[in-house]
């Protein structure tokens, strides 16, 4: 794909998310597109943010489980920026037009105290250069359509990859960690809307152990000469289903030992 078409796609789907309305998968204008083709147009839209004045404050991590893997049609996860303006104070009240269609997942995060560099990256790397992992929720959005409303066709990883992995939102709460005060393949969590308990979780859900996923985010970004730094925030992937929001909702997750976080959409 050329980048001048790169560049199109990218404002295609920036202009998406300022009108609050979706457009039509890329992958149906454009059939051939890759993978590789899909990061350059999410990385090529997270460059217009910055260059409007946003900031780069960490990563997030996506389709980490076996089976959002297997419906997605690829055997690995995908990952998208965080921007400062996507933060969220716990206990905000989140305005729900601000998003498309927003789901909201439940994580860890982790808050790299030192910078890691991949290639050769391993889980002890990642444990080692972790300052605290604290309770997260992922608001995730979708700048296209999910369901073309003419073929009725699901939208591709493709589309999800270039529509920044769905990243929209991330809300942290709860008391922070040191990674060897626990076992966090054993954090566990349930995600309350409205008082009603809709989804329950296990860490262990990430990739056998939610380090992984920065284990794997360190390495794959090494391909582009990108290096996680200290201070951002690495959101590891989601292990439990996303949740869908809307005004009115309020969401409260209790990650037990961890404390819990909670939200409302307005």
């Amino acid at each position: 794909m050329d980048t001048p078409t790169i560049k199109a796609l990218a404002r295609r789907l920036d202009e998406a998310e300022q009108r609050r309305t979706q457009v039509r998968q890329l992958s149906l204008d454009h059939p051939d597109i890759t993978i590789a083709d899909a990061y350059a147009i999410q990385r090529e839209w997270v460059a217009q943010k910055i260059a409007a004045g946003r900031r780069l404050v960490g990563h997030k991590i996506g389709l980490t489980s076996r089976a959002m893997q297997l419906s997605s049609q690829i055997d690995e996860p995908d990952y998208g920026a965080l921007l400062d303006d996507m933060l969220f104070a716990d206990g905000a009240e989140i305005p729900r037009d601000r998003f498309i269609v927003p789901r909201v997942e439940v994580e860890l995060a982790f808050i790299l105290d030192r910078r890691l560099q991949g290639p050769g990256v391993t889980l002890f790397d990642v444990l080692d250069a972790v300052r605290y992992v604290i309770p997260a929720l992922e608001i995730i959005d979708a700048r296209s359509h999910q369901i073309d409303p003419e073929t009725k066709r699901p939208r591709k990883v493709f589309d999800t990859i270039a529509d920044n992995a769905a990243n929209a939102g991330v809300v942290m709460g709860g008391r922070p960690v040191r990674v060897g005060d626990m076992d966090l393949r054993w954090v566990g969590a349930m995600m309350s809307r409205n008082a009603v308990i809709e989804e329950t979780g296990l860490a262990a859900g990430v990739l056998n152990h939610p380090a992984n996923g920065v284990v794997w985010l360190a390495n794959k970004l090494a391909e582009h000469d990108v290096t996680l730094e200290a201070g951002q925030i690495i959101l590891s992937g989601s292990f439990t289903r996303p949740v869908f929001a809307q005004a009115g909702d309020t969401f409260h997750v209790d990650y037990g030992p961890l404390g819990s976080v909670s939200c409302r959409f307005v």
